[in-house]
């Protein structure tokens, strides 16, 4: 799989959150909290591992998925893992 620019990972996030939290894409940055601006639960985000991890070949193990508190973390550790599953 080919590497992703970090705009491209960033917008299937945030194209994942919008659907799954019913929100306008354009309220979420890089900078967004997942729980505190989100209002994400903890299934919304076992989800949005899901989805990475499906759609990256990335493996994110639960402690680190529990360090992810922003949008931005979660694009980084794509980028930083792509392909590595």
């Amino acid at each position: 799989m080919q590497m992703q620019s970090r705009e491209e990972v960033f917008a299937l996030v945030r194209a994942h959150l919008a659907d799954e939290l019913d929100v306008e894409p354009e309220q979420i940055e890089e900078g967004t909290r997942f729980r505190e601006d989100l209002e994400a639960d903890s299934l919304d985000l076992y989800t949005l591992v899901q989805e990475l991890e499906d759609t990256y070949a990335v493996r994110i193990p639960d402690e680190q998925a529990a360090e992810i508190l922003t949008v931005g973390q979660a694009v980084d550790y794509v980028l930083a893992h792509n392909g590595q599953a």
